[in-house]
């Protein structure tokens, strides 16, 4: 079924971004939010330049403010009569090796990531359910795969806790008209990590947001993007010992 009405979180900048304009191709209607609105404003006036036929509503939102959440993405289901599709893709990177001075980061990156994307899902599968339709879908990373160091270590923790709540929340609703899907992306240029200097089989953000898009539209479980080598990587991950994990992250 086509999924006409589309919100995504954190869409200022990135994947959130650029999986917008590849909706946008398609013909979809979309919410978008994020903190920086001018930003938003912009992305807006892109998106109805590559498709004036489509309805475009933009709301100020800072995930961490949980209230909010929920005022923002009922907000948009007045504005659109419905939502079809809710990818929670706000996040960040923020963090260092744990014991070395950096919690209030590391706290940072655990409330957003985690604690912000429950308040998001909440939000969503209250209106799926009242609907008794719809599709949430997870941003999580490849790196939920196994346990990283440094910078990484916090994060990782929070896209493996977002796999597992999301599962759950699959579960949940596994004999219902509502379907969920947790992205697993590989590792593709965007703000979060633009000042990483040696990352393996990077591509590009219109790379990347059109294998998230392509693997949401087929709305899957569980999907790692783009396939190669991504798919192959969280099995070879599974087993690695930490020795090579240490180099991996």
């Amino acid at each position: 079924m086509t999924r006409k009405n589309i919100v995504i979180t954190g869409a200022s900048s990135g994947l959130g971004k650029g999986m917008a304009i590849e909706f946008a191709k398609m013909g979809r209607n979309l919410g978008l939010c994020a903190r920086r609105v001018e930003r938003l404003e912009e992305l807006k006036a892109e998106l109805l330049t590559i498709n004036p036929n489509i309805d475009v509503f933009i709301r100020p939102l800072d995930v961490d403010d949980h209230a909010q959440v929920f005022e923002v993405i009922k907000a948009f289901a007045a504005d659109m009569g419905g939502l079809d599709r809710v990818i929670v893709n706000a996040g960040m990177g923020k963090g260092a090796s744990v014991g070395t001075g950096y919690f209030h980061a590391n706290k940072q990156t655990a409330v957003t990531n985690f604690v912000s994307a429950l308040a998001q899902c909440e939000a969503s599968m209250e209106i799926f359910r009242e609907q008794n339709a719809g599709h949430l879908v997870t941003i999580s990373s490849v790196s939920a795969v196994r346990g990283a160091r440094r910078a990484m270590t916090v994060y990782a923790a929070t896209k493996a806790a977002l796999t597992s709540m999301t599962e759950g929340i699959r579960i949940d609703v596994m004999n219902t008209p509502i379907k969920v899907t947790t992205i697993h992306p590989g590792f593709i240029q965007s703000e979060i990590n633009e000042k990483v200097k040696t990352v393996p089989f990077i591509v590009d953000t219109e790379t990347g947001c059109k294998a998230m898009v392509k693997a949401i539209e087929k709305e899957a479980n569980s999907s790692f993007v783009p396939t190669w080598p991504w798919a192959l990587f969280r099995y070879i991950a599974r087993i690695a010992p930490l020795s090579v994990l240490a180099k991996m992250s």
